[in-house]
C-alpha cells in the first residue's frame, strides 16, 4: 500500500535519512522502531510531504506521491496522527473530527462517521466540549479519530502512547487491532514503548542513524533482539 525506495534527506550538512527502503502492506501493522534522534519523525514528515526529499520515491497504492504537497497525499488516502496530537484546542470535539472530513472532495461526507464514536465512546459523550479541555489521553483518541474520519488507506501514527495513561493505551491498542483485522488499511506505527509495538506489529523496521538496520516479522522481535535498539 505504501512503498518507499532509496529515500534520502539532508538537514544542512547532515545526511539524516540514508537510502530508506520500506514496504507498508495493507491489512497489517508495520512498527517503525529506534531510539530518539534516529530519524523516525523525519521519515514520517517526508512521507506526508511536510519535508522535501533529496532523492528516492514514495508511492501510495501504486501512485507516485514523492513531489505532491501534503493535502494531495491526504486526499489520496494518507492519514497522519503527529507526535503531540496537535488537535485544535478551541474547537469542540465534534468540530475537530469534522476537520478530518475537510480533506474530502466536495460532495463528500457531511457528518462524523458513526464508527468513530463506536471506537472511542468518550468522544461521543464529550463532542460538545472544547478539545483543549480534554485530558492528554482523550486528546490522543481525538487525534486518531480525526485521522480516521477521512477513511485513510494508510494510517501513520507517531508515538501514540507518549504521555498517555495505561487504561487509554489499552483502548488505543484495541482500536489499532480492530483496524488491522478489518484488512482495508495499512498502519505504520512509530513507537518507543516496546511492549506496545510488539503486541501489535505484524512487521517491524528498525532505524539507526538514519538507516534501516533490521527488519522482519513482528513475531520474531524477541528472537531478533529488537529491544536492544530501543531507548533504555
Amino acid at each position: 500500500m505504501l512503498k518507499v525506495q532509496q529515500l534520502n534527506q539532508y538537514y544542512g550538512g547532515s545526511h539524516t535519512l540514508r537510502n530508506i527502503d520500506i514496504d507498508v502492506p495493507g491489512g497489517a501493522v508495520t512498527a517503525l522502531l529506534g531510539r530518539n534522534g534516529v530519524g523516525k519523525t523525519t521519515l514520517l514528515k517526508c512521507l506526508m510531504g511536510v519535508l522535501p526529499v533529496a532523492g528516492g520515491s514514495i508511492a501510495l497504492d501504486g501512485i507516485d506521491v514523492t513531489k505532491m504537497p501534503p493535502f494531495a497525499r491526504v486526499r489520496l488516502g494518507m492519514g497522519y496522527v503527529p507526535q503531540g496530537r496537535e488537535i485544535f484546542p478551541r474547537l469542540t470535539v465534534q468540530e475537530n473530527l469534522m476537520m478530518g472530513l475537510a480533506s474530502k472532495a466536495k460532495g463528500g461526507a457531511k457528518d462524523v462517521p458513526a464508527e468513530i464514536y463506536d471506537m472511542f465512546p468518550v468522544l461521543k459523550s464529550m463532542r460538545g466540549r472544547r478539545g483543549g479541555d480534554l485530558s492528554g489521553g482523550q486528546q490522543q483518541q481525538l487525534a486518531i479519530g480525526r485521522a480516521l474520519a477521512m477513511k485513510p488507506k494508510v494510517l501513520i501514527l507517531d508515538e501514540p502512547t507518549e504521555g498517555i495513561q495505561p487504561s487509554i493505551i489499552k483502548d488505543i491498542e484495541r482500536v489499532i487491532k480492530t483496524l488491522s483485522e478489518r484488512g482495508d488499511m495499512a498502519i505504520l506505527l512509530v513507537e518507543q514503548y516496546y511492549d506496545f509495538a510488539r503486541e501489535l506489529a505484524d512487521h517491524y523496521i528498525v532505524l539507526q542513524r538514519g538507516e534501516v538496520v533490521r527488519s522482519g516479522s513482528g513475531e520474531d522481535m524477541e528472537t531478533d533482539d529488537v529491544r536492544s535498539f530501543m531507548a533504555v
